[in-house]
């Protein structure tokens, strides 16, 4: 559906700027490709370590296993220097900052290193990023339409677009956090370290508001207080999550018993 939207969103550009939107459209794709590129080379230039098995090797152990078991090579591992606990992938890559292992114990780490594996088994370490400068698309080529077309329905339609696009986007997000939580529990070998982990960190979703990415996939919701929950959030929250996590824990013992 996504894709649609943007096709129609560069047709409406082409349609009513000629060569002029096509200009706009192969440009801003050039600067968003570089912006991409420039963003994943400095993306770990502080603040990051790279864990070495001899550092944990219960962590490195556990994160290969459940990499061979998601069909995926090991991932690179890296160790953010933050107190503040959070956790993201990119590429083929696992952030986990040292506030983690503050805060939680070993086989939750590894429930949250689980998630993580599976927004990469998933490709949404790919689709995430695609997703955001979709979006900076949609909305450069709304304003460059806005400005210099004065066609009422052109008008209209492209910003009609832009609003379905960030409805669909937050509809398609949510819905890959709850597959990564899938995901992680086939992986993980006690399944039940991933509810627990998230019972653990929506105590500290203050703490991490500054500090959220959120083109890339994490651990952590669409950080607000509660009184604040916005229908534009792109992360389920962790009661939603934690409910999910049981419902397909209880279904998959239910299924087994029938077997």
């Amino acid at each position: 559906m996504l894709k649609f939207i943007i096709l129609a969103q560069l047709l409406i550009t082409l349609l009513y700027l000629g060569k002029l939107g096509l200009a706009v459209i192969l440009g801003t794709i050039a600067f968003l490709f570089l912006t991409y590129i420039w963003v994943t080379r400095h993306s770990l230039t502080r603040g990051y370590s790279k864990l070495q098995w001899e550092e944990m090797p219960w962590l490195y152990d556990g994160i290969a296993r459940m990499a061979n078991k998601a069909g995926i090579a090991m991932p690179y591992v890296y160790i953010l220097d933050d107190y503040i606990p959070n956790a993201y992938s990119f590429g083929n890559s696992i952030v986990l900052s040292l506030g983690l292992f503050e805060v939680l114990d070993e086989e939750q780490i590894l429930g949250v290193a689980a998630h993580e594996i599976g927004h990469i088994k998933n490709g949404d370490t790919i689709l995430f990023p695609l997703m955001a400068y979709g979006r900076y698309l949609m909305l450069f080529l709304g304003a460059i339409i806005i400005v210099f077309v004065h066609t009422t329905i052109a008008v209209l339609a492209s910003l009609g677009l832009y609003v379905l696009y960030e409805i669909e986007r937050v509809k398609f997000l949510k819905e890959r956090e709850f597959k990564a939580d899938e995901t992680a529990l086939y992986l993980l070998d006690r399944p039940f370290s991933l509810k627990e982990a998230l019972e653990e960190l929506k105590y500290y979703e203050d703490l991490r508001i500054t500090v959220r990415a959120s083109a890339l996939p994490g651990i952590e919701p669409n950080i607000e207080r509660k009184q604040k929950k916005s229908f534009m959030d792109t992360h389920p929250s962790y009661d939603e999550r934690i409910w999910k996590i049981l419902a397909e824990i209880e279904g998959r013992a239910f299924r087994d018993t029938l077997k």
